[in-house]
Parts: structure tokens; C-alpha cells; sequence
């Protein structure tokens, strides 16, 4: 089939290289996001869409809406067959939905209809989840709620991150997205209509709430800070300022206030409203990441000092 493929980041990359390199399938173009500024010099960089695809010689187009007469007259004219998206991170107008033959078809990363929105995997850590995967469907105007072709699942560690998770599910989430193609090609795959009951909603977890409330129970606190990293990172305030968290431990029984810091050579306890966390690494606001105890050796924290 002819293909114009939609996505951004790198969540999106394992997709589009397993759909370039199909021998069913061509690439035509992409499309993605604007260039955006992006590291400490705010530089403007393509997306890691539009890199791969400019390497691989590939037309890529960058609409700031979807909806702009021009991107719609391109598309137009490559006449796709169908419009597999991952992680695109712009909303798709009708009149976009209406132009490939078969129509736009989704990766989404959960078990739909769980967790539509724009953080599948963050809220998969936060609430907990033993399983999740991910789910191939027709893009209709409402939020993640199409027909589903396909789903893969994977368990969920216990040690995960959003994107240690995430990683795993771009890869196998490829593969379905590849078979799905090829399915609709060969007329064996039939979208079905996702049930009516267990939806949940995942919207974008925002900085402030990816603050850490220490008087909740440790298990909170980990998931949160787990769902949080890498982005958009989880964080407490110390003396004032701003400290990024990277993932915690249970720690031994020590009896500390939640917020209450402990400090030794070898670990740094922070208390919750059950047992005590371990700190991991940690990130001082404006400078580099650095493992907890070199942080607590630089600034002592004191009997007084409370995370907040």
C-alpha cells in the first residue's frame, strides 16, 4: 500500500523503520510536527521523524494544524492508501481523516479501551497496572476511540519507567502496526468495535502534578516518580528550590516523618506516610544529575530540612 505515515518522537521511529524497510509497503511521506527548539542552547531541530525520513529520502511534511489547506491538498495529491500514525501529537480534522482509502490507522500504547489519551504509559505506572501493550485501530473523531484491529500486551516491572516501558512497547507496537498493515492490505483484518465498558482516561501528566506529596504511602510515591521519568519529571522542593527525582527503592524500617531526610554515606532515606524511599539519583535545579548521596554531601541537610 502507499503510505504517508504520521508521527513525532522517537516513541515512533521502530514504526516507521520496520514500515520503510516492508517490501508490501511504501513510505511516500511523512508527517510531523514543526521543528521545535530543543537542548540548553534552544536550538531548532527537526523531529526524529523528519530526521529518519529526510535520511531515508523520504518527502516530509510539517503542518502547523492539520487542518491547513495546503498540507490537505498535498496529501491529496500522494493519494494514500492508508495513514499509520504513532504518536503524531496533533489532533486530526475530518478532513483529514477523509483523504486515505483505508483511513488513518493508530498505535496506540494500552489495551484500548484502558487509558485513551495522550499518557497511556505514565498512567499504566501510576495506577499500578501488572499488564499493558498495545493497540492498533481506525482513527475516528473521538479521543482513541476507533475500532481495534490488533493488541499485544506486555507485563509491566516492577522497576519500570514511562520509558523504560515505553521503549519495549515501540518495538513490539511496531511489529503490530507492520502486521495490521498487511492484514487490511490482504482484506483478513477486520477493525472491531472497542466495548463500551472499561474505558479510563489518560490525560498529560503536568509539571505540577508530577510534584511528590510526601505524606502519601510509599508506594505512591514511587509509582509517581516511576510514571513521571523521564518526563515530564517528578520533583520536591528543597530550601526553596526545585529537585528532579529519578526513581526510588523501599527502604529498611527507619522511623522518619513523611518529607523528613536522612542522610549517611551510603544512602539518602526520604519518609512517607508509611515506610521510608531510598533516594536514586537526583537533579539540583540548573545543574547536572547526580546520585543522591554526592548531592546530600554537597548541601547537608539538616534534622530541620523537609521535603516539600
Amino acid at each position: 500500500m502507499r503510505l504517508v505515515f504520521a508521527g513525532t518522537p522517537d516513541t515512533a521511529l521502530p514504526s516507521l523503520r520496520a514500515l520503510i524497510d516492508s517490501p508490501r509497503h511504501d513510505v511516500v511521506a511523512v508527517v510531523t510536527r514543526p521543528d521545535a527548539q530543543s537542548g540548553r542552547g534552544r536550538k531548532v531541530h527537526p523531529s526524529p521523524v523528519a530526521e529518519l525520513a529526510e535520511e531515508a529520502g523520504i518527502e516530509v511534511l510539517r503542518p502547523a494544524k492539520a487542518g491547513d489547506p495546503a498540507f490537505l491538498d498535498r496529501l491529496r495529491e500522494l493519494e494514500p492508501d492508508a495513514c499509520p500514525v504513532v504518536a503524531y501529537g496533533a489532533l486530526l480534522p475530518q478532513s483529514a481523516l477523509d483523504v486515505p482509502r483505508v483511513g488513518w490507522v493508530n498505535l496506540h500504547f494500552s489495551i484500548l479501551p484502558a487509558w485513551r489519551g495522550a499518557a497511556p504509559v505514565q498512567h499504566a505506572i501510576l495506577h499500578g497496572d501488572e499488564i499493558t501493550g498495545a493497540s492498533t485501530f481506525q482513527i475516528v473523531k473521538e479521543l482513541d476511540a476507533g475500532p481495534v484491529y490488533g493488541v499485544v500486551t506486555e507485563e509491566v516491572k516492577p522497576d519500570d519507567t514511562s520509558g523504560t516501558l515505553l521503549e519495549r512497547l515501540s518495538v513490539s507496537g511496531a511489529d503490530l502496526l507492520a502486521a495490521t498493515l498487511d492484514g487490511i492490505e490482504d482484506g483478513t483484518l477486520e477493525a472491531r468495535p472497542q466495548p463500551g465498558d472499561g474505558v479510563t482516561l489518560a490525560p498529560k501528566i503536568t509539571v505540577e502534578a508530577a510534584r511528590v506529596d510526601w505524606s502519601a504511602p510509599a508506594m505512591r510515591v514511587d509509582r509517581l516518580i516511576r510514571a513521571c521519568t523521564p518526563n515530564p519529571g517528578a520533583w520536591t522542593e528543597f530550601r526553596g528550590q526545585r529537585l528532579k527525582l529519578g526513581p526510588v527503592r523501599p527502604a529498611s524500617d527507619a522511623s522518619l516523618h513523611p518529607g523528613q531526610i536522612a542522610a549517611t554515606k551510603s544512602a539518602v532515606l526520604v519518609g512517607t506516610a508509611t515506610g521510608p524511599v531510598e533516594l536514586g539519583d537526583v537533579q539540583p535545579q540548573g545543574k547536572r544529575q547526580m546520585s543522591a548521596v554526592e548531592w546530600a554531601r554537597g548541601v547537608r541537610p539538616t534534622d530541620e530540612d523537609r521535603f516539600a
